[in-house]
């Protein structure tokens, strides 16, 4: 019924385009002959008959293969079986990617602190690469030349201290001398006091006998015998006089005696001091004779060999020298290692103390440590316009110094789109996308640019998801199989057994 509608339908229309030409034959030409007009309207019909035909059958054809198209749209088969994860918002952390050089935090240089020695010995157990601890035994230098060295020095002490014990005899005669000295100056003072008492005895006698003179009581002989009485006794305090002075003088060289003595003395003692710290010297260098480690840590360098002599560095160490002497070993002090990155002086801002850091390998992909910035050096490289910044690196890192290493230093955190690790796909051109899957289990690619891993799982999408991302699903595991608009079968959620490659 409906097919003969149609029909009806047609052939009508084409009746009234056919009347309604013939019309306007009619109107605005009326040369036509009348045998002509049944002529025409004959072939007319059957035209308008023949073009409704055809108009029918298309219209079946038509409706025909929508209804095989939408029944074969219901019935598309899966192309495989795969799992799904949600796309989600989490904490994503900004990263600024360098790359540097492990090397020693503090590398410790040995020395020996006595020169002109000879390696004697080296233990078996000291090597490079070996952990030492602090005052551990390195290397035994020949002590045989300051052993004679410290008994010859003994010896000298010990005459030293003997001329000490002379000149303190010495010493105690000259202050003996001194007392005695002082003695005769009281001897002589009293003999200066009696001289003066007997010349003032006859002085007043001469005066007496001078009156007794002018009197005439008196003879002249009489008067002169006192009169030369006065005048001895005046010498003999003179002599008394100069007998006390000299005795004093006695008792002065005396004083000057004992006082070169005592510096003789002080002298004396003052090279016994000198042998005794000479023998101190020696057997402190002695002691220095064993070369311990000074820190503790792990060896990173051993030059030194035995029958090598102390100062004297072999012709292949003249680049070991330190502060002019020769270095021995190195240390690395506990262990530390840092990485000392390369940071343009563009993004240096961006860099802070304490910042965590990740360090990986382009040798070892095993290696993933996790250091801190320690320290930035305030001076950028005026060439390659690049600063250093120094990365403390855990103590069990498997880093060697002089290794190549890459970080990503932390600058900040925020909230980010984030998909499995899995579900990115890598296209030959270089882009990336991911299988979102619809309600109808159809799965559409979308492209996407990839930012900063969140964890080993997960990684963040910096664009292509953002303005669609709430409640979308993504396929991962069988992704890799997968093109624009095929149908699936969603499995398991991600991260159940079975992995959907095997359900293919």
């Amino acid at each position: 019924m409906g097919d003969e509608s149609f029909l009806e339908v047609d052939v009508k229309e084409a009746l009234i385009d056919e009347d309604s030409s013939f019309q306007q034959v009619k109107t605005n030409k009326r040369q036509t002959t009348p045998w002509l007009k049944p002529l025409m309207l004959g072939a007319g019909l059957g035209i308008a008959i023949a073009f409704s035909g055809m108009g029918i059958l298309s219209h079946h054809s038509t409706r025909q293969e929508s209804a095989v198209a939408n029944k074969s749209a219901k019935n598309i088969t899966p192309m495989m079986t795969v799992t799904v994860a949600a796309v989600e918002t989490a904490r994503v952390t900004r990263t600024l990617n360098s790359t540097g050089t492990v090397t020693a935090r503090d590398l410790i240089p040995v020395l020996p602190q006595t020169n002109g020695l000879q390696i004697k010995k080296i233990p078996n157990d000291i090597k490079e690469g070996v952990f030492v601890k602090q005052d551990q035994v390195l290397a035994v230098l020949d002590d045989s030349v300051l052993q004679a060295q410290i008994s010859q020095a003994k010896a000298d002490v010990e005459s030293k201290q003997a001329d000490v014990e002379s000149k303190q005899a010495d010493l105690a005669s000259k202050q003996a001398t001194v007392t005695s000295n002082q003695a005769i100056v009281q001897q002589k003072q009293a003999d200066l006091a009696q001289a003066k008492a007997k010349l003032e005895e006859a002085q007043k006698n001469f005066q007496r006998y001078q009156k007794l003179a002018t009197a005439g009581a008196i003879t002249q002989q009489e008067l002169d015998t006192r009169e030369y009485t006065v005048k001895t006794a005046t010498e003999a305090v003179k002599l008394a006089q100069e007998n006390v002075r000299s005795a004093k003088a006695n008792v002065t060289s005396a004083q000057a005696n004992i006082n070169n003595a005592k510096a003789a003395i002080n002298k004396a003692k003052a090279d016994v001091r000198s042998s005794v710290a000479k023998v101190q010297q020696l057997q402190m260098q002695l002691q220095q004779t064993i070369v311990r480690a000074p820190v503790a840590g792990v060896i990173a360098e051993k030059l030194a060999r035995v029958g090598d002599v102390t100062g004297i560095p072999p012709q292949t160490q003249v680049g070991n020298v330190v502060g002019g002497t020769q270095k021995l070993f190195s240390i690395i002090r506990d262990s530390k290692l840092e990485l000392q990155a390369e940071v343009p002086e563009m993004q240096l801002p961006q860099v802070k103390l304490g910042a965590s850091v990740q360090i990986t390998s382009d040798v070892d992909s095993r290696v993933r440590l996790q250091g801190r910035v320690r320290d930035i050096q305030p001076l950028v490289n005026d060439q390659r316009r690049e600063a250093t910044v120094k990365i403390d690196l855990p103590s069990t890192t498997p880093l060697k110094p002089g290794m190549f290493a890459r970080a990503a230093i932390t600058t900040n955190t925020a909230m980010g789109i984030t998909v499995p690790q899995k579900a990115v796909q890598y296209q030959p051109d270089g882009s990336r996308i991911v299988f979102i899957l619809s309600d109808e289990d159809i799965v559409r690619a979308q492209k996407i640019e990839v930012g900063e891993p969140v964890d080993s799982d997960r990684v963040e999408i910096k664009s292509g998801l953002q303005p669609i991302a709430t409640g979308l699903r993504v396929v991962v595991s069988g992704a890799g199989y997968l093109k624009d608009g095929d149908k699936v079968r969603v499995g398991g959620g991600w991260g159940d057994e079975g992995d959907a490659e095997t359900q293919r």
